[in-house]
């Protein structure tokens, strides 16, 4: 019998695994491993709240693989080291994977299945994370998208309607001859307890996944399209941490969307669940606009932007704004849901990379970094993309006159202001009329919301409009140099 590895990294489940399934379905003895080396991931070594997710994602895990009568072998790397003494220890003669497409990972695997070839050792990667991998969708003329409506035309032009595999069944029993290491070892967990928000609000794994994406199709999908903007409502499926660690996959979520619009009596079923299937979408072009040009995570698509000139004296800043005080109560509410849950609607986190890159004229990469520490779903692809759309420097980006008036969205999308006073209490008593903008409350009504603004509630830190009109004029005068040059 053959003895395979089965080397898992984003794919934290055992239901639609290409690699896993094709070791159990070829009879094989499978081991399990997931290999801890986060110096391999360069400069972007996961951030806090990702560990933290990791953390428990890799202990459910373990749980899973244990109900099926297997276990999970953990090991620190670097990998190919790690892997090379796994082979050694258990007589391995073929290890499989499902890819990775970040650019360090790319490079990594490709020297691993290399050195494995050169020792006679047996490989294979395959597809378990995308509908659609980054080079297969070309231009008419060979090149890769930069904009993504022909990237999802083209996408959907190819099709990825298969039907995602099953959970494996059970498994040969990993010897306990075979050493693995305690999870604590990895020291994934925060040494000073700031993750009780995360606890509070998340359950992590793959069936906690899989119970997600049932209650989002038994209840909100068909209000997606609607809902999906209003911070305060229950519109959005919360999925992307799911996703992001590969607990669950994209085609599994397709599919079932899809299944249970085709099933609904719902008016406006299939095109609810289309629209959310067109945002999966956006992370497939994200991931390929990191694989074509994997330069992105650090410096913007856009070349004009190369010497840009961002504000570099604005830490007090960038402070009020990681910290939720920026005195405007959209921004700050965000912010504040991020630190406390480590998780940030999508409008908002449009509002407030809005906010710190065109008002306070912030690099977009200051706010990428903070949020790669604070997301549980930090995706090196979905957050360089993200950012660097509303810098507007990136693929298919905002144009630079595209500037967010949190004031403006705020009424918009949370007019009753249920999504402040959430995260904002010290403005709940203050009413509707004043709650986005509360420094324009006459002082009897701050007294009578017990909230004084400059004392219980930051003033604002900037002025929108003459931050509007700096940033804009900024911009034209760098794009017109540029052109000029």
């Amino acid at each position: 019998m053959t003895t395979t590895l089965v080397w898992f990294r984003s794919d934290l489940r055992l239901a639609d695994n290409p690699a896993l399934h094709d070791a159990v379905r070829r009879g094989d003895k499978v081991i399990p491993v997931f290999i801890w080396a986060p110096e391999e991931a360069g400069a972007w070594v996961p951030g806090g709240a990702s560990r933290w997710w990791l953390h428990h994602s890799l202990f459910a895990l373990d749980a899973t693989l244990r109900g099926h009568g297997s276990r999970l072998i953990l090991r620190r790397g670097p990998s190919r080291v790690a892997l090379e003494e796994l082979i050694t220890e258990t007589g391995a003669t073929r290890v499989v994977w499902n890819r990775c497409y970040q650019p360090l990972a790319l490079e990594r695997d490709r020297e691993i299945g290399t050195a494995l070839q050169d020792q006679g050792i047996e490989w294979a990667s395959f597809n378990a994370n995308l509908l659609v991998e980054p080079w297969q969708v070309r231009t008419r003329t060979g090149a890769p998208y930069r904009v993504f409506t022909p990237f999802w035309r083209a996408c959907r032009e190819l099709g990825w309607e298969e039907r995602p595999l099953p959970t494996v069944g059970e498994c040969a029993p990993v010897s306990p001859n075979i050493d693995s290491l305690d999870l604590g070892a990895f020291g994934l967990l925060p040494k000073v307890a700031w993750d009780s928000g995360l606890r509070v609000n998340w359950q992590v794994g793959e069936q906690a996944a899989l119970e997600r994406l049932q209650e989002f199709c038994d209840d909100a999908f068909v209000d997606y399209a609607g809902a999906r903007d209003y911070p305060s409502r229950p519109g959005t499926s919360r999925l992307s941490p799911h996703l992001h660690f590969g607990e669950i996959s994209p085609r599994q979520i397709a599919w079932a969307l899809m299944h249970a619009a085709h099933t609904s009596r719902v008016a406006g079923a299939v095109a609810a669940a289309e629209a959310y299937v067109r945002e999966l979408g956006w992370r497939e072009f994200a991931h390929h606009v990191l694989f074509h040009y994997p330069h992105t995570t650090d410096a913007p698509m856009d070349p004009r932007f190369a010497d840009f000139p961002w504000r570099a004296d604005a830490e007090e800043m960038l402070c009020a704004w990681q910290r939720g005080r920026t005195g405007y109560p959209i921004v700050d509410a965000g912010m504040r849901e991020l630190w406390q849950t480590g998780w940030m609607h999508n409008r908002v986190r449009m509002i407030t990379a809005s906010f710190l890159t065109k008002n306070a004229r912030l690099s977009w990469h200051r706010g990428a970094s903070w949020f790669w520490d604070t997301l549980v779903d930090a995706d090196l692809a979905n957050n360089s993309l993200g950012w660097q759309w509303v810098a507007g420097c990136g693929a298919d980006a905002a144009p630079y006159f595209r500037i967010f008036n949190p004031i403006l969205q705020s009424k918009k999308f949370d007019a009753a202001g249920a999504y402040i006073r959430r995260w904002l209490p010290e403005l709940d008593a203050l009413p509707d009329r004043w709650i986005h903008a509360p420094w324009e409350a006459p002082t009897t009504v701050q007294a009578e919301a017990k909230v004084v603004v400059g004392r219980d509630y930051p003033a604002p830190v900037l002025d929108l409009k003459a931050t509007r009109d700096e940033s804009l004029a900024v911009y034209r005068t760098h794009l017109q140099a540029v052109a000029n040059a």
